[in-house]
């Protein structure tokens, strides 16, 4: 696919789904929907983790509300379910680790994109906001999946009817995301933390999405179960035993992804 509303590249193993429509705020319309689809689902292939991230001072003000016409003529179940799924999903089943790398403002949609990913960072002045009680709306894109595991129903529930803006800084203390960082170690800060992901075990690390993800629908003894299997696995690879002689010989290990 040729992307007309991102840009992609990969870098040692990382692989940048970047945000390119600034002058909107990186709004989401149709065709970016379907570009972040084939770029996630492409980046799951080409490197070991993959980082979505805005240009300009946004990081996505959510939905193109002129997508199309205007407003009133947006078919808002067809396009959550055929655009907007799509989308979420090749994220969240993404086999690699995801970043969403979030440099600025990150609303409605824009927001519960972020958070669909497997580690947020933002910088400082970046802030969250659930907008859609502003124009009459519920929380999509996952919001009312993901806020209330993330930050318990109270504050979910807080934050989606009030639509106050959330700091950068609230919202980790929130546990909403993994870290906020000054604006001025924004950028190295969450190239590092890619860059960790990329070198590290990528089996083990496809084996912890999938065991924190099925956690929420399981009892203790199924999880446990789970994790035995999972672990079972993560004992076959390459890398496992590539950390253990690395342990043995007091030297950082070398992993292959394998």
């Amino acid at each position: 696919m040729q992307y007309d509303t991102i840009a992609y590249e990969v870098t040692d193993g990382v692989a940048v789904v970047r945000l390119n429509r600034p002058d909107v705020m990186n709004a989401l319309n149709t065709r970016m929907r379907a570009e972040i689809t084939d770029a996630v689902t492409r980046g799951a292939r080409e490197a070991r983790v993959v980082v979505l991230t805005g240009t300009g001072r946004a990081f996505c003000s959510g939905q193109d509300l002129g997508d199309g016409g205007n407003a009133a003529s947006l078919d808002l179940e067809r396009t959550l379910r055929d655009e907007y799924v799509p989308m979420l999903m090749a994220i969240a089943d993404c086999p690699v680790p995801t970043i969403a790398a979030v440099n600025g403002a990150a609303a409605g949609a824009g927001a519960n994109l972020a958070l669909c990913a497997d580690v947020v960072i933002a910088t400082e002045s970046a802030a969250f906001s659930q907008a859609f009680t502003r124009i009459g709306l519920i929380p999509d894109a996952g919001g009312t999946w993901l806020l209330p595991r993330q930050v318990g129903l109270a504050k979910a529930m807080g934050a989606a009817l009030f639509a106050d803006k959330i700091t950068a800084a609230q919202a980790e203390r929130w546990g909403m995301i993994w870290e906020a960082l000054p604006d001025a170690e924004f950028e190295a800060g969450w190239q590092a933390r890619a860059q960790h992901l990329a070198t590290g075990p990528t089996e083990a690390f496809k084996r912890v999405k999938e065991a924190m993800r099925t956690s929420f629908g399981n009892t203790l003894e199924e999880q446990l179960a789970v994790e035995a299997r999972l672990q079972g696995e993560c004992g076959q690879t390459r890398d496992f035993r590539e950390g253990v002689v690395a342990f043995l010989e007091k030297r950082p290990p070398r992993y292959e992804g394998r």
